[in-house]
């Protein structure tokens, strides 16, 4: 009962940005004079006292805000600290309408830092020492960057916005599997789906074979899907239950009218600006995440929208080992027609039909295809599609890309491309995000098709390209 208890308890991660954008979101659209009542909801809990470590904005300037989301234990429970508890996730917005985009940046929790006052150790140990302020003055010194608001966020908050606004669809890389031990229980196999309550929750905190720059990655992807898909009038028309909950399940400095006055002009004002996701170049060790002074500079350079994105991400390990012989490509890529074709094969065994069957021909080097393809519908509320999904591990850990097929004319992950492109007679659709490609799909007369990065987006735009233009039909 008490595994039990924790596991409930680390499921409600993420709350703080999803309360935070669709409560204050909703009422800016909706209507400025509501301001008095997410003042009173801002109150329900005492608000931080963190003047001497904030900064103040201007009306019209950009603001960051440091969402923090603690994983406290029970009492009695084998890792129990006491005090606040330890802080599950730490995320930076950006909020600047004079851009294109609203940056968010997960930082690893693992991160070693140096937290003033202790000494060296884990990001998230500042929070079971000192709790809110002692993060924020950790991150400051790390990041340099000036932080205008923190959100606190008890994370019973998230399971009641996600039951609020519905399910989300995500393009899920791999397979999710884990029924017991250390770790909670999740079943969530591969392929483009709707995710509902638990099954969300439980993908969003997933942490067994997995690292702090997937996860992070992860969580980042959710909530790019949750914005473009919970449209404004839902969340006009759930304003006051998303207000409620904010302020039921959050602490925050922000307490006074025209604090708030200034968040919902930037809100508005970068309501339609897609999210950037910023990604850490980091090394994994067996205890720490490590990032260089200089990485940490660019990571922050780039959340300020001061320079372009790297084109590399993710963490830093070793690459994995070839399989077979195969022939190299200039852009890293090897051939796979073979293996692709029995992937292929196995689907039309399983039952695919009414649509074609493509497979790549080319793979990145290292990488292989993940046991069995996967053959099975998308259900949405009135219909249901049938789709298949292949995986590939790169080799490093948490490292998965593929190729989904569906019947599905119009999914919602394909809405606004960045771009399109024209290539050896077929039309894609190109979604980036900064310069790299987060995925590339095209259609066809029974189906619609697309190559997915890794969650941390390392394949680069040459081979994602490359990939793409490999696939051929059974």
């Amino acid at each position: 009962m008490l595994e039990e208890r924790r596991g409930i308890l680390k499921r409600y991660l993420l709350g703080g940005l999803l309360i935070v954008a669709a409560a204050i979101s909703a009422t800016a659209v909706a209507a400025f004079h509501e301001v008095d009542k997410i003042v009173n909801a801002l109150h329900q809990n005492a608000t931080l006292q963190l003047n001497q470590y904030i900064a103040q904005a201007d009306t019209g300037k950009p603001q960051t805000i440091l969402i923090i989301g603690s994983d406290k234990r029970q009492v009695g429970a084998t890792d129990f600290v006491g005090g606040p508890g330890r802080s599950d996730t730490m995320m930076l917005v950006r909020l600047d309408p004079s851009k294109k985009a609203t940056a968010l940046l997960s930082l690893p929790r693992d991160l070693k830092v140096k937290i003033p006052g202790h000494g060296v150790a884990k990001l998230n140990e500042a929070y079971a020492d000192g709790g809110v302020k002692l993060t924020l003055r950790t991150i400051k010194q790390l990041t340099g960057l000036r932080i205008n608001h923190v959100v606190n966020v008890d994370f019973r908050g998230f399971r009641k916005v996600i039951d609020q606004l519905g399910c989300v669809y995500i393009d899920v890389d791999r397979h999710y599997y884990n029924q017991g031990g250390g770790y909670a229980k999740i079943d969530i196999p591969a392929g483009y789906q709707r995710l509902c309550g638990p099954d969300g929750l439980d993908y969003v905190r997933y942490r067994h074979d997995d690292n702090d720059i997937i996860r992070a990655a992860r969580q980042q992807g959710f909530i790019r899907e949750l914005k473009s898909q919970v449209g404004i009038g839902k969340l006009i028309d759930q304003r006051d239950k998303l207000i409620e909950i904010f302020g039921r399940y959050t602490q925050s400095d922000i307490g006074s009218q025209t604090a708030v006055v200034r968040l919902l002009n930037l809100v508005a004002a970068s309501a339609t600006h897609p999210l950037h996701e910023i990604h850490f170049t980091a090394n994994l060790g067996p205890s720490f995440v490590t990032a260089s002074s200089s990485e940490v500079h660019r990571v922050a350079q780039e959340f300020l929208g001061l320079n372009q994105p790297s084109t590399s991400a993710g963490p830093r390990s070793k690459k994995g080992k070839k399989h077979g012989k195969r022939t190299s490509r200039p852009n890293g890529l090897i051939d796979s027609s073979a293996s692709g074709k029995q992937q292929a094969l196995q689907l039309v065994s399983a039952g695919v039909r009414g649509m074609r069957i493509f497979y790549p021909r080319r793979i990145t080097g290292g990488s292989m295809f993940v046991s069995q393809p996967r053959a099975y519908r998308i259900f949405t509320q009135h219909r249901h599609y049938s789709s298949y999904r292949l995986v590939l591990a790169t080799g490093k850990i948490g490292e998965y890309y593929g190729l989904e097929g569906t019947r599905w004319k119009n999914p919602p992950i394909l809405h606004s491309p960045s771009s399109t492109k024209k290539m050896g007679g077929r039309k894609y659709m190109i979604f980036t995000d900064g310069s790299r490609i987060r995925l590339i799909a095209w259609q066809t007369a029974t189906g619609t098709y697309w190559i997915s990065n890794t969650l941390s987006e390392t394949l680069s735009k040459s081979q994602m390209l490359g990939i793409a233009r490999s696939a051929k039909p059974l």
